[in-house]
């Protein structure tokens, strides 16, 4: 593939084993960032990559550099893709990007057709890996004459368990902001044939044990809206649809206290445009009559529940590791969730030796054609390497790249807004990520 060149966007923390996956396969890479310092790091060391400044609002620009090469790889914010889509259409160049397909993206179908182009989404993890895997499973049964009753998928990007050292048992490897705005979304999803909805300030409280290996002390709440996969995985006779994130106990029961207290809202506030120290703050986010600790605690119990003296002993060591009761300054950020970040941000980083963990699991419940039930579930758990990838980059990034050798070699050559939703997509990838010791792992349970 010597003579294929990819203009890849963005330089997060994804991007490097895209690039490296690509550069071993002897294609030519342009990283493109606003800042040409992040992608020269991007590029360091690696042979085929080539840094340059690109910003993608400057459409010239953008069109300029799609012109030189044959497909565009976007894994910068998914409020771009649809711009970098445009650019791919009036140039007839393909596009591949690990997000979920938005309604943005969407309304570019009939062009993309046109131009004749493959855009394809959703080839990562999470959207991504578990697609494959969920259609897989389900055109098998399909396929035999059976019934999906039941699809639960969870997944989690965590810290090793012995990384896991702080109050909420989870660090960050991407924006702390994604992270925790994430934790305010509401939920909708299938249960026993109903549609069920949870508000977003609710959803920690939804977050129940979630058991797949004896060894991992998993919680799982719903994540987002899960209705559209009764379609989307061609599951109509499920009566219970759930995809899931997973975390380490104590964790929901530490961000509903968040939550209720005030510190995820994104209201801005006069007081949080100096610095002044975390106990002030915290007094006039909470209305308290002063900023003693005592008294700070006083307020914290009149705004939210603990489940019993225990949580709140864990709960209030927590607030007081962030630093909410203390003399320290905060970084000002406007609002309380931004101010929130800049503080944990620093405290809640991989360290040096520690490794990232993630696990995902699909569970089916199977009725086969002859009335006999099933439990079967497809398991991934990955770590990542203390000197090398994270699990989530490698999980997010290889996947992604060998969609782009794919997508150049002509394996996946349909045209419009793709997803991997049908097995003449997914068994190629499935067969190359192999490759890559990258596959769930399926096995029945009952």
């Amino acid at each position: 593939m010597s003579d294929k060149k990819v203009l890849l966007l963005g330089a997060g923390f994804v991007t490097l084993p895209t690039v490296q996956v690509l550069s071993d396969s002897d294609i030519q890479v342009t990283v493109a960032c606003r800042t040409i310092e992040n992608a020269k790091k991007l590029c360091k060391d690696i042979k085929n990559a080539h840094p340059i400044s690109l910003d993608v609002t400057n459409s010239a620009a953008l069109d300029t550099e799609v012109e030189k090469v044959d497909i565009v790889v976007s894994l910068i914010p998914y409020e771009f893709h649809a711009t970098v889509i445009k650019a791919a259409i009036r140039a007839k160049k393909n596009v591949v990007t690990t997000s979920y397909v938005s309604p943005a993206m969407l309304e570019l179908e009939n062009d993309a057709k046109k131009a004749g182009i493959t855009v394809m989404n959703e080839i990562g993890l999470d959207p991504g890996i578990d697609h494959l895997y969920a259609v897989k499973t389900i055109n098998e049964v399909h396929q035999a004459g059976g019934k999906i009753t039941s699809f639960i998928s969870m997944c989690g990007g965590l810290p090793a368990p012995e990384a896991s050292n702080n109050p909420l048992g989870y660090k960050f490897s991407w924006s702390p902001k994604g992270v925790l705005l994430a934790l305010r979304n509401s939920a909708k999803y299938y249960k026993d044939g109903k549609v069920e909805e949870v508000p977003g300030p609710e959803l920690m409280g939804t977050a129940k044990p979630y058991f797949i290996y004896p060894g991992f002390a998993f919680v799982g709440y719903p994540n987002r809206d899960s209705t559209p996969y009764r379609e989307r995985y061609n599951i109509p006779e499920a009566q219970t649809i759930i995809r899931g994130t997973l975390r380490f106990q104590g964790f929901p029961e530490f961000v509903r206290v968040l939550v209720d207290l005030g510190f995820l809202s994104q209201e801005k506030q006069d007081f949080l445009e100096k610095p002044i120290t975390w106990k002030e703050a915290t007094q006039k986010i909470l209305n308290a009559t002063s900023d003693s600790e005592s008294e700070l605690a006083l307020a914290v119990n009149s705004k939210t529940q603990f489940a019993n003296n225990e949580d709140r002993a864990r709960i209030m060591a927590g607030l007081r590791w962030i630093g909410l009761f203390s003399d320290e300054k905060i970084i000002p950020r406007s609002t309380p969730l931004d101010t929130l970040c800049a503080t944990l941000e620093p405290k809640m980083q991989y360290g040096p030796g520690e490794r990232d963990l993630v696990m995902l699991q699909h569970k089916f419940e199977i009725e086969h054609k002859d009335g006999s039930k099933e439990t079967r579930t497809s398991t991934l758990c990955d770590y990542g390497d203390p000197s090398g990838y994270s699990a989530m980059a490698k999980l997010v990034g290889v996947p992604c790249a060998v969609a782009v050798k794919l997508v150049l070699d002509g394996t996946i050559s349909e045209t419009g807004i793709l997803a991997p939703m049908s097995p003449k997509i997914n068994d190629p990838l499935m067969a190359e990520l192999k490759k890559y010791s990258i596959e769930m792992r399926e096995e029945t349970l009952a």
